[in-house]
């Protein structure tokens, strides 16, 4: 590991603000706060494929670009679905929820290390709720999150929309300039620099995640957010 750029570099990255002054915390979900393995990226990707092959009567070549396509011009393939074709968004939701999570483990340091932040927590997720709510059991961090922000409670806009950012701040009484924000795709980061909240980048091997030409938006880049938290308290959560 590149000393630069891993977990010890963790407060190397722009200055940011004073961590002290955060009052909500704002926290994605898969991939930031656990690691999806590649088991589940791949039932993640059958579902999908399973469901878009029968609702357009595709094949599943055909299902699967049209997935990634609509991945990258909607933000959310979901979001492409219903404004292409019309979807109720509670049957792909049903569809996707036949996904085993059974591989999320208990992380009882990281649920301390977040039962020691200051303020509230809250999970922003392009995800769905019930989904959401199983992991975070799994993980056993359930009772350290004030709320869940979910796709449905952005009227299915995803991220990076950053009228979506504006919905959850007013639904939550967030003031940008005393959250900070953790995600594992750095370009929905960008919306939350621009209101005012210090980010912080967990990465990921994903490529998906690393699609950002400027890294100018993150103040903080961690390759391990427990680690992160840990140093953050250590420091006294200041930079």
């Amino acid at each position: 590991m590149n000393p630069e750029t891993g977990p010890a570099a963790s407060f190397a990255a722009t200055a940011g603000a004073d961590l002290r002054e955060i009052d909500h915390w704002i926290f994605d979900l898969d991939n930031t706060l656990y690691r999806t393995s590649p088991g589940m990226l791949g039932q993640i990707d059958e579902l999908m494929g399973s469901f878009i092959s029968e609702f357009l009567g595709v094949d599943r070549v055909r299902a699967r670009e049209i997935q990634k396509g609509y991945f990258r011009t909607h933000g959310l393939t979901l979001r492409g679905l219903m404004l292409e074709h019309g979807l109720d968004p509670k049957v792909y939701i049903d569809h996707l929820s036949q996904l085993d999570l059974s591989e999320i483990r208990p992380d009882p340091e990281l649920a301390g290390l977040l039962a020691g932040l200051p303020g509230q927590k809250i999970i922003y997720t392009n995800a769905f709720t019930a989904h959401t709510e199983e992991v975070m059991d799994r993980i056993g961090i359930t009772e350290h999150f004030h709320a869940v922000f979910d796709i449905g409670h952005a009227d299915y806009v995803p991220k990076p929309a950053i009228d979506s950012y504006r919905r959850l701040c007013q639904r939550h009484g967030v003031t940008p300039a005393r959250a900070a924000m953790f995600e594992d795709i750095a370009r929905n980061l960008e919306p939350a620099a621009e209101l005012g909240m210090t980010t912080v980048w967990v990465r990921t091997d994903t490529h998906w995640a690393k699609d950002v030409a400027d890294t100018g938006h993150i103040d903080h880049i961690t390759d391990d957010l427990t680690a992160w938290l840990r140093d953050a308290k250590i420091k006294g959560l200041a930079d």
